[in-house]
């Protein structure tokens, strides 16, 4: 179902959408009163629905929509404006599973949004229906994205001993909630700088970390080109850049990188993970959440060649196990953990407890 009060938008939605044969657009109307008066007639799995409408607005909507429907997934699809992002935000910790900006009008951005909407819409829609999709096994080829990756045995490395210096955290589809969990959960006497790559726009980036600071008790912000990296701080790679490291004769200092994307990303984990990894070798902690597509796995594996601990998100916790499904199947994990247990497990290792 698409909820937008243009009927431009609905139509390009829908184009967008019905390229894929196994997508079906069952309804498009101009708000949210109108989606609630239509949805108990439909078989629905995915809701994309707009923030700012007439009559009832997407916020208002989002709590009603998943009250009559429980179970639908609902995916935000708003502007880059800064109140959009701040509310798109909002209404992931009331609900939605994901949100899509907009693109402006340039052709790129049209076609990045295309495949970010079918990428996301066949991903929730998939969870919605517990359909496992298949994971991309680590030799093979890589796809554009991967969906919810299937069950299979793990291979997990020895328990981590070391305690790290920094702790580095990559996550995408599902990341916002699942990063809130974990950084309220690692407990105090974690004084070690956390390095963070959420695959999001600019101006989502810098709402994320303002919520950061909020929830985490530890001051947070999107990472400043030459800043020197410092303890009990927390980093986010902001939209549009890389974010890595170096180092100097001062400390580490962080970097802002316009290289071209890396697994259709920017930021991506992978080049955080090496300079990272380069830097601080055995002492590097990097933790894989819940994400589409497989960014982070060749960084994974330059951390554990490098004597550093590995852990990712498990299936059932992850809204989609694209990204901790190739990191855990490549065998190069120190733990494989619900959303639940990850952020007391930093906790430990940070304090030097072991894993």
């Amino acid at each position: 179902m698409i909820v937008d009060d243009s009927s431009v938008v609905r139509a390009v939605i829908a184009r967008s959408l019905e390229q894929d044969p196994s997508i079906k657009v069952v309804s498009s109307v101009a708000n949210g009163a109108l989606a609630l008066k239509v949805l108990p007639t439909l078989q629905v799995d995915v809701i994309l629905l707009d923030i700012e409408m007439p009559e009832m607005d997407g916020i208002e909507a989002l709590p009603r929509l998943l009250a009559l429907r429980p179970g639908v997934k609902v995916i935000m699809v708003s502007s880059l404006t800064r109140r959009s992002a701040e509310i798109s935000l909002r209404a992931v910790a009331l609900g939605a599973v994901d949100y899509v900006p907009k693109p402006s009008n340039s052709l790129s951005t049209a076609d990045d949004f295309r495949v970010e909407l079918l990428a996301k819409v066949k991903a929730h829609a998939a969870r919605a229906r517990r359909v496992p999709g298949a994971a991309r096994p680590a030799s093979a080829p890589a796809p554009r994205v991967a969906g919810v990756a299937q069950a299979a045995p793990i291979a997990l490395r020895k328990a981590i001993v070391e305690r790290p210096t920094v702790i580095a955290i990559g996550s995408s589809t599902g990341g916002p909630q699942a990063l809130s969990e974990v950084l309220k959960s690692i407990g105090p006497g974690v004084t070690q700088p956390i390095v963070i790559t959420q695959h999001m726009p600019p101006t989502f980036t810098a709402i994320l970390a303002e919520h950061m600071t909020r929830y985490s008790q530890r001051p947070a912000a999107e990472a400043q080109d030459g800043e020197l990296m410092k303890p009990g701080r927390i980093y986010v790679a902001p939209g549009g850049h890389h974010l890595v490291a170096e180092a100097t004769a001062a400390g580490t200092v962080l970097r802002l990188s316009d290289a071209p994307p890396e697994n259709s990303c920017r930021p991506a984990v992978d080049p955080m993970l090496r300079s990272l990894s380069a830097i601080y070798g055995r002492k590097l902690l990097a933790v894989i959440l819940t994400g589409m597509g497989y960014d982070g796995m060749k960084g994974c594996q330059v951390v554990a060649a490098s004597g550093g601990g590995v852990i990712a998100q498990d299936q059932a916790s992850s809204v989609v196990w694209g990204m901790p499904g190739a990191v855990a199947q490549a065998g190069i994990c120190n733990a494989v953990l619900p959303l639940g247990e990850i952020g007391k497990t930093i906790g430990r290792i940070a304090r030097g407890e072991g894993l």
